[in-house]
Order: structure tokens, then C-alpha cells, then sequence
């Protein structure tokens, strides 16, 4: 009989990125969250999001990600969130969609209580944009 742990572990060895033209939310998995009884926070911050400018296709698009949330039963597993954004690489997608899909995804996989998305975006033709979403399931 394989214990859960085993297949989780066996689940994110398996984990392969292919680059695709649109993110791969199947790549994202979820753990059992070892605390739900608490309303505790958690943040991930990732300097080196990458995708592409539809309107200048081939021009890359850079980002810093920051995913706050409160989790319910289940919390994302790291390395799966990492191959899910490196999945954004060869995606030709504008900001807002970006960041808006990230929160869409980890939501419907992970279910938290509460979560946040900024993209804080680079300079790109004079501008700086920051783009900030967020999801509450009081609401």
C-alpha cells in the first residue's frame, strides 16, 4: 500500500516542464496543510518571472511575484509552484492576465482563505506597472 506522503513524493518527482504557449496549472500540486486549524500567513516572493509581450512577440516581460495567502486544508508544494511559473517563459500574455491567472490557478488548486498577488513589473517604454489581486473566501 503506497502512503500518501510516498505519493506526494512520487507525484513531484515526476514533475517535467515542457515549454508550452500557455501556463501549465496541471504542473501545480497541493499538500495537505499541516496546521489548518490556524489562520497562519504565508508568502512566496519570485525575482525572475518571465513571460512574453503579445504585442512585441519574442520581447520578454519581467516580474517580481509576490503570492501571500492564509491556507485552508491545502498548501502548495514549492517546486510545483516553481515549474508552474517558469511555465509562463514562452507565454505571450499581458500583465494584468498574468497576474490574474497566477491567483485564478493557485485558488482553485490550493482553496485558501484568503490570498494576494502583486506583480511588480520592470520598466518597459518609460513605465513601471504594478498589478495587485486578490481573492477572499469570506466574501
Amino acid at each position: 500500500m503506497v502512503k500518501p506522503a510516498d505519493e506526494l513524493k512520487n507525484r513531484v518527482k515526476r514533475l517535467r516542464l515542457e515549454y508550452k504557449d500557455y501556463p501549465q496549472k496541471e504542473l501545480l500540486i497541493a499538500m495537505p496543510n499541516p496546521h489548518p486549524e490556524i489562520d497562519y500567513e504565508e508568502e512566496m516572493v519570485s525575482s525572475e518571472f518571465t513571460c512574453l509581450c503579445p504585442l512585441s512577440p519574442g520581447q520578454p516581460d519581467y516580474a517580481t511575484l509576490s503570492i501571500r495567502y492564509v491556507p485552508g486544508l491545502e498548501i502548495i508544494e514549492l517546486k510545483s509552484l516553481k515549474f508552474y511559473l517558469t511555465s509562463y517563459r514562452t507565454v505571450e500574455i499581458f500583465y494584468e492576465e498574468a497576474t490574474n491567472r497566477i491567483l485564478n490557478d493557485l485558488v482553485d488548486v490550493i482553496k485558501p482563505r484568503k490570498m494576494e498577488v502583486v506583480a511588480d513589473w520592470n520598466v518597459r517604454g518609460g513605465i513601471k506597472v504594478r498589478v495587485k489581486t486578490s481573492y477572499n473566501k469570506a466574501q
